[in-house]
Order: C-alpha cells, then sequence, then structure tokens
C-alpha cells in the first residue's frame, strides 16, 4: 500500500519512543571499536521539514519532540535523544527531524556500513536526495535499495562484520505486515542469531497490534526487552494512534535499566490524557 507517508507523522510520540531507543543501540554498538552495519527495512523519506506541507498539516511533532525542545530536566537517555534532533537543526528552533536513517547515518564511523530498503516510489527518490547532499564519505558507507524491506534482509544477513542493528518498522498500513514482521524476525535470527533487532510497531485499535508482541516473545531468542509508550485512551471510534511499542531483541544490558530510569518521566511529558501509561518487561539470556 503506498497511501503511507510519514512526513505526516514526524516527530510525534511514536518516533520519540522508536529514535529514544535507536540512539541507545547505535551509542552502545559504537562503543566497540570493531565496524558494524546498521540495516532500515522501511527507511521512509530519511529526514523531515516539520513547517512543510506534509508535517505542518498534522502538526503531530507538537505533541511529540516539541514537548521536551525546552526542558531542563531530561533523563541521560532522552537528553542523548534530544542532543541528536537539536544537532539536526542549525539554531534553537525545532524546523527538521531526523528520521532513522539520519540518526544512523550520524552515529556511523568510517568503518561502519548503512543499508537502507525503501518500496515507496516518491519516498525513496526523496531518500536518495537526502543522502546525495551528505557527501562522498556518507554515500561510500551507504547502500539504498528500492526493494522490499522484508525480503532484502535475507540476503544481507550475517553482515560481514557479525556485529549488527537491523530496524523493522513498516507502516502496518497493511494488516498483513504484522505478520510478516514475525516471519521475518524469526527468519532473521536463523541467519544471524547474535544480531540486534529493534521492532517498532503501533498501538492502535486492532487485533493484530494488540497481539503482536506475544507473538514476537515466541520466536526464538536469546534474550529480549519490550517497552511501549501509551499516550491516550483509544479514541471512540477505533481510529488513531494511541501508543507505539518498542521489541528489541539481544537489546544491550544497560538498556533496562535506562529505560526503567526515563519512562515515567517520559509518561508524564507526552500524556494527552489520564491514560497515559507505559510498560517494560523482558527475558535475559
Amino acid at each position: 500500500m503506498f497511501s503511507y507517508r510519514h512526513a505526516f507523522h514526524a516527530g510525534n510520540h511514536a518516533d520519540v519512543l522508536k529514535h529514544l531507543v535507536l540512539v541507545q543501540l547505535l551509542r552502545y554498538f559504537a562503543q566497540k571499536d570493531s565496524p558494524y552495519w546498521y540495516i532500515d527495512t522501511h527507511a521512509g523519506a530519511g529526514a523531515y521539514a516539520l513547517d512543510g506541507d506534509w508535517a505542518g498539516k498534522t502538526a503531530e511533532f507538537e505533541s511529540g519532540i516539541a514537548r521536551l525542545w525546552t526542558r531542563d530536566d531530561l533523563p541521560a537517555i532522552v537528553a542523548d535523544y534530544v542532543e541528536e534532533i537539536v544537532a539536526f537543526n542549525q539554531d534553537e528552533f525545532l524546523r527538521y527531524y531526523p528520521g532513522s536513517p539520519f540518526l544512523a547515518a550520524r552515529a556511523m564511523r568510517d568503518r561502519d556500513r548503512l543499508r537502507l530498503f525503501e518500496l515507496h516510489p516518491t519516498e525513496i527518490e526523496v531518500l536518495r536526495s537526502n543522502f546525495r547532499g551528505q557527501g562522498k564519505d556518507e554515500a561510500r558507507r551507504t547502500m539504498i535499495y528500492a526493494a522490499d524491506g522484508f525480503e532484502g534482509l535475507k540476503a544481507l544477513l550475517p553482515p560481514p562484520t557479525r556485529r549488527g542493528i537491523v530496524l523493522i518498522d513498516p507502516s502496518y498500513e497493511d494488516k498483513r505486515d504484522y505478520a510478516r514482521v514475525v516471519e521475518c524476525l524469526g527468519e532473521a535470527l536463523k541467519r544471524f542469531a547474535t544480531g540486534c533487532y529493534a521492532v517498532w510497531y503501533p498501538q492502535v485499535s486492532r487485533r493484530e497490534s494488540q497481539q503482536l508482541a506475544g507473538r514476537l516473545a515466541r520466536v526464538p531468542a536469546r534474550s529480549w526487552l519490550h517497552v511501549t509508550l501509551t499516550v491516550r485512551k483509544p479514541s471512540s471510534d477505533g481510529l488513531g494512534l494511541h501508543g507505539s511499542g518498542m521489541f528489541i531483541v539481544n537489546p544491550p544490558w544497560v538498556l533496562e535499566a535506562a529505560l526503567k530510569d526515563a519512562m515515567p518521566w517520559l509518561t508524564r511529558v507526552l500524556a494527552q490524557d489520564a491514560a497515559a501509561a507505559f510498560s517494560l518487561d523482558g527475558r535475559q539470556a
């Protein structure tokens, strides 16, 4: 389905949770000298103008990143995330929002590699255009594929470095994506059991969404961590996004404690009504 455009949702509460976790994964992997690959199965356009026609129409960032922008009491991992967004803007004004590909590109060292999949015919052209402006070093480290990331991922695993982060975050507009995510993760673990996999999913009034985390927990993996952020009660008409979740397979050992510290604060700040809540659970190796 090609109706989805992430620019409508750039910087919203779901992006905050997804990218807060991603920044921690990228920083953790950079602590070792050995190189790693970052693979994004659904890369989108890579970066977004918050005052543009798409993001400006819905202004979802105002109830997401904008609520954190001027705070001076950020928990450590929230501060790390906001630092990355600040670096993407030229002054104190919040005008641009980096998607996962650009957060990863900023974290890349010379020896690391970036592999991006995008199937949407318009989004991939914008993604390519955005990366053309990043210079020769980024171009050398990056490959962009006009392909289905669920399928394309198989050919890249295991990466030559035997270290890697894989972000799996389709739009889920097609309900078959829920089953494909479970299948994709299971197949990926057969090829690269030690990889770090981060699966994002929406909290919506759909049975597949409510069952996804349980299905992911049954995929054979040494360890996993599951965090959710609910910002409001589901709407009476069943439409809209009331929260999101991140399911991380083979997470860094420090991530659980960092999330335990940050999530109560983040839930309070991003709450849209009294139903706001978070959850955090996992399994250790």
